[in-house]
């Protein structure tokens, strides 16, 4: 029984031996880790490494403490230098409002991005309406300059051109249809004359008559309207290249502007109709004043309305008869085929840029309804003229209305400033369009 309890005993005592030799390492570490707890930074607070797998503590726990001599260095680096105190005092505040700053400074940064570029957008848009209100000024003040000179152009071609053409007009017209004087043989040869010689003079004296009253009118009405196409177009080109002067830096002595010899050539051709195209105009005017009234006897009783039929009739028949515009030829001198301005001759002068732009004007289909409106107009009027006069309201015979013809005429070449018919042609609303959109059109 000895030796079996003995037996067990030195198991025992093995066994003890064992686990005190195997708790001396352990309880050595333990102690170690006293001693130097900073020693290793992957043992934990109870002295056991921690495995591979397993994160090691970002802090220290409260039963693990800075060492002490780490403690002792950070209070007195604290305490010494406030400076890195208020560093790590930041540092702690990043670490834990980062997120929060990061968000307050990205919405503050867009916000102020967008609040320049807000601002940017509307100083460019105060620029851009400024500069608007600028233009819009300017061109007020444009419009108003030019209407002005429009005005003034207008006024210049009633008072200055307009009466020198018409008394040269007049003049040429009484020299080339002689109507006194088949008066005169008539007023003389009261019952001496034969009835055929005093038959054939008062049919003379009714074609003289008509002739000379359609001549006039249509003279004076096509005279009126060419001397504004030349004194638009040319006010236009003087007043654009004076424009153009004015804002280059040349000087206006060095610009192309209209030489004054072609200035006063430009407009002394308004008197080509009174020179150079009376007799040939009175001519065709006569043929389709004896093609008009050649059934209709001296005995014949005429009104108002069929006085203006009769002269309406006579202007159509003048106006369709021969090529399109065939009439121009009589207010302006025939197209030169040298002086073409799409020809690359460098002798081209103003004066035939001119006078290529006003034949333009004169073939436009614009230029010709204004003319067949002022040819009515005018029509209408001289009626009114002759209805004042007694017997021809109710009914007048052709031969006792000759003489008031002869009374009437020379109205019809008056003066611009008691010419009626004149400044019925000005005030007209198409003929003032007209000459407003020729005054505006561009170079």
């Amino acid at each position: 029984m000895t030796q079996p309890l003995t037996k067990v005993r030195n198991n025992q005592s093995e066994v003890e031996e064992e686990n005190r030799s195997s708790r001396e390492p352990q309880e050595t570490m333990i102690k170690r880790n006293q001693e130097n707890p900073g020693g290793s930074r992957r043992r934990r607070c109870d002295g056991i490494i921690p495995s591979r797998r397993q994160k090691p503590a970002k802090k220290y726990c409260e039963n693990h403490p800075f060492p002490e001599s780490k403690a002792r260095t950070f209070g007195k680096l604290n305490r010494n230098n406030p400076k890195l105190a208020f560093v790590i005092d930041l540092r702690d505040f990043w670490r834990k409002h980062r997120k929060k700053i990061l968000v307050t400074t990205t919405c503050l940064g867009s916000g102020l991005l967008i609040y320049k570029l807000y601002n940017a957008h509307t100083r460019n848009l105060a620029d851009l309406e400024r500069e608007l209100a600028n233009e819009r000024h300017n061109d007020e003040l444009i419009k108003a300059q030019m209407k002005a000179h429009f005005e003034t152009i207008q006024m210049i071609a009633d008072t200055t051109t307009l009466p020198h053409a018409l008394h040269h007009l007049s003049s040429r017209i009484v020299e080339e249809i002689n109507v006194s004087s088949v008066m005169e043989k008539l007023s003389r040869g009261k019952g001496t004359l034969v009835p055929s010689e005093k038959l054939h003079l008062w049919s003379e004296l009714k074609i003289l008559s008509f002739t000379r009253m359609v001549v006039t009118l249509w003279s004076v009405t096509m005279l009126s309207l060419y001397i504004r196409v030349q004194v638009n177009i040319l006010g236009r080109h003087l007043y654009i290249d004076t424009a153009r002067g004015l804002a280059s830096s040349h000087l206006l002595e060095e610009l192309d502007l209209i030489d004054r010899e072609d200035e006063q050539k430009f407009l002394t051709s308004a008197d080509y109709l009174a020179t150079n195209s009376m007799p040939s105009l009175i001519s065709h005017v006569k043929s389709a004043v004896k093609e008009v009234l050649k059934g209709k006897q001296l005995k014949d009783v005429l009104t108002t309305r069929t006085l203006e039929e009769t002269v309406i009739r006579i202007l159509g028949l003048f106006m369709s008869t021969g090529s399109p515009h065939h009439w121009i030829d009589y207010l302006m001198m025939p197209q030169d085929t040298t002086t073409d301005v799409s020809s690359s001759d460098a002798t081209v002068t103003k004066f035939h840029l001119l006078i290529t732009e006003t034949r333009e004007v004169l073939t436009s289909n614009e230029f010709t309804d204004v003319v067949e409106i002022a040819l009515k107009s005018c029509t209408v009027a001289l009626v009114e003229e002759m209805e004042t006069q007694p017997g021809l309201a109710t009914g007048i015979q052709l031969a006792k209305l000759l003489p008031q013809i002869e009374k009437t005429v020379p109205e019809i070449s008056a003066v611009p400033d008691k010419n009626r018919f004149l400044q019925l042609i000005r005030d007209l609303p198409q003929v003032h369009l007209f000459f407003t959109l020729l005054y505006s059109k561009p170079l």
